[in-house]
């Protein structure tokens, strides 16, 4: 029996255009070099090129070292060694095949920066990576070891596309990396052997078989098909009408914004973080919680940036963006995660509009966790009913809704995606190397220009964002505009 694409992984499969590409990843940031002693006489060359009393330092972790690793655990990740195949006219969704001509190497590379690498140097190289397009004759991922950081650090980059990640039974392979203790657990070797692929004629006849027992089906796969992106697009009429009707019920059209604007698939890069305890005593002082002075921080990037793009902007101005509900509430969560990481999709989300009008900081954070508590509350629903959005970061919930679902909707429903984390995520480590930095690469989905993702690691907040190049320019200033935000908010606190 095949393993068909569920609805939504097809969705995300049939997104990727011209000027869109459904892919996310991660960002860790690893110390090879922590906790080993210092030998007399040795010496090595700190930040600002001094010589300092220090062991000839080797880095625990290489390229083959981390090769080995990702074959013993991708028994946990059992799609990345396959690839999708589409059933011709699109009968059907498509299935996932085992690659019979499964190559890790082709997946996992080594790149390095000039040394040392800087941050600007890292973004520059992770915008490249994420702008270009997976190869669809393979399975869906690349990982990047990234060599020539500065302190002798070293980054592991992950690049997997959208339809790879569903829940815990298929996480992102960053996460299926690392343990969550410095000795690295052992899996049992495992010979894996790639089954059979079904034939055309085989997935042909599987497919109408299945649309037989559901009559109704086959009706309308044929009317609208699923498996040819340009008839998916033309053949939206009635879709539009009923979920733009569901949105228009349940969501005011987010603000006019030249953050609903996509050319291209070219992609911007940068990350910022913050002291956590320093944002918790800000959230005690206004009595409030740790994710209202996220947003209230967001909220400050989004103003400076508005301002430097248009100096007009008025005190009612606002940008809208959804955020997991869980946020809000926890007690939405179905299954309580026993170890939350970094990748968090397909949750219940909600929108809430960010003041960056508001030029007080005070003021600002209290809007931001005023409109939060009151949109949480109206827009509450479970991930088993209908969904008002179809947000990157999650999905509607309809079973028998494929892919042009998404195209569905009014563009306009919010402005930015934002990814946080609802819960502070435990120290990690790759082959017992802790991993000192975290930041989780949203997936930018047009006709979005930009995706923000915040997680809490290591008593900072992690901050990332994603753009469109030909929409924003100046991203990196907004690593800058983070540190603005939060020090007049500490000044407040």
């Amino acid at each position: 029996m095949v393993n068909r694409l569920s609805p939504r992984d097809a969705m995300y499969y049939f997104l990727d255009d011209a000027r869109s590409t459904t892919h996310l990843g991660a960002l860790l940031v690893i110390d090879p070099c922590a906790g080993e002693g210092t030998k007399a006489g040795d010496t090595a060359t700190g930040e600002n090129g001094s010589a300092s009393a220090s062991v000839s330092r080797r880095p625990a972790i290489d390229y083959q070292s981390l090769v080995s690793l990702v074959e013993n655990r991708l028994q946990r990740a059992p799609r990345y060694r396959q690839v999708v195949r589409e059933v011709t006219l699109g009968l059907a969704r498509p299935v996932w095949v085992d690659d019979r001509d499964f190559d890790i190497n082709f997946h996992i590379r080594r790149s390095g920066l000039p040394r040392p690498g800087g941050p600007t140097d890292l973004a520059e190289l992770i915008s490249r990576v994420m702008s270009r397009p997976l190869d669809r004759t393979r399975p869906l991922w690349e990982m990047y070891l990234i060599e020539g950081l500065a302190d002798r650090r070293l980054a592991i980059l992950t690049k997997s596309h959208r339809c790879l990640i569903d829940g815990p039974e298929h996480p992102e392979i960053s996460e299926v990396i690392c343990d969550d203790t410095d000795t690295p657990e052992s899996l049992p070797e495992e010979l894996w052997m790639p089954g059979s692929p079904p034939g055309t004629t085989s997935l042909v006849i599987g497919a109408l078989a299945e649309a037989m027992a559901r009559p109704g089906d086959l009706v309308e796969t044929m009317v609208r098909g699923n498996g040819l992106v340009s008839e998916v697009r033309s053949a939206v009429g009635n879709t539009v009408r009923r979920f733009g009707d569901v949105v228009g019920q349940l969501t005011d059209s987010a603000p006019r914004s030249p953050l609903n604007n996509s050319g291209t698939t070219t992609r911007t890069f940068t990350t910022a973080s913050v002291p956590r305890r320093d944002c918790a005593k800000i959230a005690e002082h206004h009595n409030c919680t740790v994710t209202d002075v996220e947003l209230a921080i967001i909220s400050g990037v989004m103003r400076r940036w508005m301002l430097s793009v248009d100096p007009a902007t008025v005190p009612a101005d606002t940008v809208r963006v959804v955020i997991p509900l869980s946020t809000r509430d926890p007690g939405v969560e179905v299954e309580a995660e026993s170890e939350p990481g970094w990748i968090s999709v397909g949750k219940p989300s909600f929108v809430t509009d960010l003041p960056v009008g508001e030029s007080n900081p005070t003021v600002r954070l209290a809007q931001v966790a005023g409109l939060a508590d009151r949109y949480a509350q109206s827009s509450r629903r479970m991930s088993t009913g209908p969904s008002p959005l179809f947000p990157e970061l999650g999905m509607v919930p309809f079973a028998d809704i494929s892919s042009r679902a998404f195209r569905s909707l009014d563009s306009r429903s919010y402005n930015v995606p934002v990814a946080m984390s609802t819960a502070p995520v435990a120290d990690r480590f790759v082959l017992g190397v802790p991993v000192r930095e975290v930041f989780y690469i949203p997936v930018l989905v047009s006709p979005r220009a930009l995706a923000v993702s915040v997680v809490e690691y290591g008593d900072r907040l992690q901050f990332a964002f994603m753009a469109d190049r030909g929409v924003i320019r100046d991203l990196p200033d907004m690593a800058d505009y983070v540190a603005e935000s939060f020090e007049e908010l500490l000044v407040t606190g």
